[in-house]
């Protein structure tokens, strides 16, 4: 029998029957705070797009703006593989953890884990252990798979990257490992990572406006000063520092804000 890793927050984070899924997530699309319209996924061209920075709380929450980066992504076709990059909240496992074998289920399907992808990373930075552990009960990688099995259905593969150590260093060893890996393949890397937590809406847009210049220059230093200096509580900054690395090694030149 092959490995599955079951949803933690089916039913909580995001509705938990396909149909109500789907439905919740159309909603999305369609919400005044969404992209207003339902995508359509596009042959692959013009647009390339290496990744996105996503946010994963619940969809009630942040789903409306989760659906611009999934309407942009329709926008430049359906990848082979998706590496997924998101901060650990729970505290268990290694400090880097990817989990390879077997396949991650929502009540949208099964995704296969790419094994090959996955070694090649953790071979790569020599820092990314194998460890399931770190993934159980885990919510800011399992919340980006629905919006991309409405998207693509399940006929792609996935490579789970979590984020317990998100120094500035191992962060860019990640990202640096992780560009090697795909080079060559048809991929997208989503980072997954909410803003500032609780706290009044003029001093956290004033806090997450430094970190989304930071962002849109794509200078990972800039992002972890933006940080440090201001207390920012961004939870994924380690992701996002990896997805800016990674882009700028697959030869991206810019960054752009979609909402």
């Amino acid at each position: 029998m092959p490995k599955v890793r079951r949803p933690a927050t089916a039913g909580t984070f995001y509705e938990g029957t396909a149909n109500a899924l789907r439905e919740q997530i159309e909603g999305c699309f369609l919400h005044k705070l969404g992209p207003g319209k339902i995508p359509t996924v596009q042959e692959p061209g013009a647009q390339n797009i290496i990744g996105v920075i996503c946010p994963h709380a619940g969809y009630m929450y942040s789903g409306p703006v989760a659906a611009h980066a999934y309407s942009r992504l329709a926008s430049s076709g359906k990848p082979e593989v998706v590496v997924l990059f998101g901060p650990n909240h729970r505290g268990y496992g290694s400090g880097l953890a990817a989990a390879d074998k077997g396949f991650w289920r929502t009540p949208l399907g099964d995704v296969e884990v790419d094994d090959e992808t996955v070694n090649s990373i953790v071979q790569e930075s020599g820092i990314v252990d194998v460890d399931d552990s770190a993934h159980m009960d885990e919510h800011s990688i399992e919340v980006q798979l629905p919006f991309l099995q409405y998207l693509f259905g399940s006929d792609f593969k996935m490579a789970p990257i979590c984020f317990l150590m998100q120094d500035l260093a191992s962060s860019r060893e990640v990202g640096q490992a992780t560009a090697r890996a795909l080079a060559g393949k048809s991929s997208v890397i989503i980072a997954s990572s909410d803003m500032t937590h609780y706290e009044p809406q003029e001093l956290a847009a004033r806090k997450d406006r430094l970190v989304i210049d930071a962002i849109e220059a794509m200078n990972e230093t800039k992002l972890y000063e933006a940080i440090e200096s201001n207390g920012v509580t961004a939870c994924g900054y380690g992701p996002i520092t990896a997805l800016i690395v990674a882009s700028k090694f697959l030869g991206g030149k810019e960054a752009k804000l979609l909402c």
